[in-house]
């Protein structure tokens, strides 16, 4: 077994953990959506001391993986108590960690089922094409109104590469980090107009190189693209 396919096995069943959690004790989530609310999850932070690094990634990952917990809450959390840099870091190994396991679950479990439905009319066009998925999906990380871990599973069930995936959901998901974090700092000081340019000049900087590498093409990669 490569590392590769433990790693994803490993992700899998963690998200199929969630997934179990989700249908058979929904209260969990209900309960957990409570936690998350402004001034109690700041102090859930707060009071978790050295852990709470741990809990923001936590957290992040679960919210992501499970739609009815909003993400949006702890970003600004995260922000709030470990400031601009850390914040993100955390926030975008939580969301990172989050999206590949929908990833995971999704290609586990439903890639193969549909394939046998559907035949090559699955791999029809665009849908082939490693680039334009890559793209379809740095894009989708950029637009706050689609969801984030239908994307992630819908991606899961396409042809698309794991690694192209996860760099386009990183390149796309930085900016979008770093503007939450920011806002829960600056909420923090009380100055909320000072990086509005800096917090787009980031973005571009971090995200549009992890894209190019994302969608360049391998040597021989484009002659297998519609296989």
């Amino acid at each position: 077994m490569s590392l590769r396919v433990a790693i994803l096995a490993g992700l899998t069943i963690f998200g199929i953990v969630l997934l179990g959690v989700w249908l058979v004790a929904p209260s969990v989530f209900a309960e957990a959506r409570g936690l998350l609310d402004g001034e109690r999850l700041e102090m859930l932070v707060a009071h978790a001391g050295l852990w709470g690094p741990a809990l923001i990634i936590t957290l992040m990952t679960v919210a992501v993986v499970a739609s009815p917990i909003p993400s949006a809450p702890i970003a600004l959390a995260a922000g709030a108590a470990y400031g601009h840099l850390w914040g993100t870091v955390q926030v975008v190994i939580g969301a990172e960690l989050g999206a590949l396991i929908a990833f995971g679950l999704a290609r586990v479990l439903g890639h193969d089922v549909l394939r046998r439905v559907f035949g090559d009319r699955v791999d029809a066009g665009l849908l082939g094409s490693q680039s334009a998925l890559t793209a379809t999906v740095f894009a989708s990380r950029l637009m706050p109104f689609v969801s984030f871990d239908m994307i992630s599973y819908a991606a899961g069930l396409s042809r698309l590469h794991v690694w192209r995936f996860a760099l386009a959901t990183l390149a796309g998901i930085v900016p979008a980090s770093f503007l939450l974090a920011h806002f829960g700092g600056e909420a923090v000081s009380g100055d909320f107009g000072r990086a509005a340019w800096a917090v787009l000049g980031f973005g571009l900087v971090s995200g549009l190189p992890l894209l190019w590498v994302a969608m360049r093409r391998r040597p021989g990669e484009g002659a297998h693209d519609h296989q």
